[in-house]
């Protein structure tokens, strides 16, 4: 393979790029109905941690629409049955979260290989088999579209009725059970509205894939926002850009519609990821400012600091705090004298009389530290003068 093969692959429908859109259109409206679903449902599989179970689902629905194409029936049908088998032994066995994954691991390796069997068993043409795996958008014809759109408003209407319990109980199951929430019929509906969902998604983009519009919009929406109206609605617009903005990327080339979808939708993830970034980084630069700021030592204020007073002001006739120097504790012989201060409300002066003490430190040797405030006096000794001794021979 060469660039040309590539160039061709991309953009080798780019010439009739109008008449391949007029075919579409139902596609579109298909792709912008399932990802505002599934973006407004994902939200709740975020929050839950069930994006394993829609991965399971997914499986048990590609088994359920191989054996319809096997036996001739609806492929659509046959995926929502299995998917609907699915969801609701999820829901029904799996009410822990351990139990739900270990139900989930079982299952999934059962629908896969059901899958398969069926597949295999099959004579019809080989796309058909294909297109369970990778979806076939682009040949959705009106009575499905009206079936995708039916399925659709009764999961957004279902999914309206019981949103105040379902967030209750998804960020805080032992809560919503204290008060009264029947927890387990709010999951089991939760469940079996997410298996139609995964059903159509299957028949959309395919079995493998279906995640992507399904947990990553909601992943990216709740990367940049956290309120409870801004996180559906723009996990329902990432969806709708993906799913479409994968569409009309591909039907300018030859290659399918679902590496379109979940590039797209991977991309989105990425710069809602680079946002989060940048906002935790300068969240956290704004707080180290701020805890240097509160660590400061602060300037004290013309009151406090005798020496930054505005001249004159200790000239007014107010009482101010001023600091005096009391006489040194008694201490025992030997001991360092330390000098204590006591603080008294006296008449202000001016600065220049106020009283001025100094300590030393008190490494200082004894004889180098103060007694007092005030400079010491020259005091008559007390001791007896010391007889000369005269010696005689």
């Amino acid at each position: 393979m060469n660039w040309d093969d590539i160039g061709q692959a991309l953009f080798g429908g780019s010439s009739r790029y109008g008449e391949i859109l007029q075919l579409v259109q139902n596609s579109v409206w298909a792709g912008a109905v399932l990802g505002i679903v599934g973006g407004l449902i994902g939200v709740f599989v975020m929050q839950r941690d069930m994006a394993f179970a829609v991965h399971g689902i997914s499986e048990l629905s590609f088994a359920g629409a191989a054996a319809a194409l096997l036996f001739g029936v609806d492929v659509v049908t046959g995926s929502i049955v299995g998917s609907l088998i699915a969801a609701g032994l999820i829901g029904w066995l799996g009410a822990r979260a351990r139990d739900r994954n270990s139900i989930i691991g079982v299952l999934m390796p059962f629908g896969l290989g059901i899958g398969i069997l069926c597949i295999s068993l099959y004579n019809g043409r080989s796309a058909n088999r294909f297109s369970l795996l990778t979806g076939q958008i682009v040949s959705v014809q009106s009575d499905q579209l009206a079936v995708l759109i039916v399925l659709s408003a009764l999961v957004l209407v279902a999914l309206l009725l019981i949103w105040r319990p379902l967030t209750f109980d998804s960020l805080d199951p032992q809560s919503a059970a204290a008060r009264g929430v029947p927890t387990m019929v709010v999951s089991f509906a939760f469940m079996l509205l997410l298996g139609i969902v995964v059903a159509v998604a299957v028949h959309i983009i395919g079995a493998l894939l279906v995640l992507s519009l399904l947990v990553t919009p909601a992943a990216a929406a709740m990367r940049v926002s956290t309120g409870p109206v801004a996180v559906p609605l723009l996990a329902a617009g990432f969806g709708v850009t993906a799913a479409v903005g994968g569409i009309l990327l591909a039907i300018a080339g030859t290659l399918p519609v679902s590496p379109y979808i979940t590039t797209l939708s991977f991309f989105i993830y990425l710069v809602c990821r680079a946002i989060d970034g940048v906002r935790r980084r300068h969240r956290r630069g704004v707080a180290r400012r701020r805890g240097r700021a509160q660590r400061e030592p602060r300037a004290p204020s013309p009151l406090q600091d005798p020496a930054a007073r505005i001249p004159g002001m200790a000239q007014r006739n107010t009482w101010r705090a001023a600091t005096a120097c009391a006489k040194p504790s008694a201490t025992r012989r030997g001991s360092s004298a330390r000098k204590t201060c006591t603080r008294r409300s006296v008449k202000t002066t001016p600065a220049s009389a106020w009283p001025r003490c100094t300590a030393r430190s008190p490494r200082s040797p004894p004889a180098a530290r103060p007694t007092s405030c005030r400079a010491p006096t020259a005091r008559p000794s007390t001791a007896p003068a010391r007889r000369p001794v005269i010696t005689t021979t």
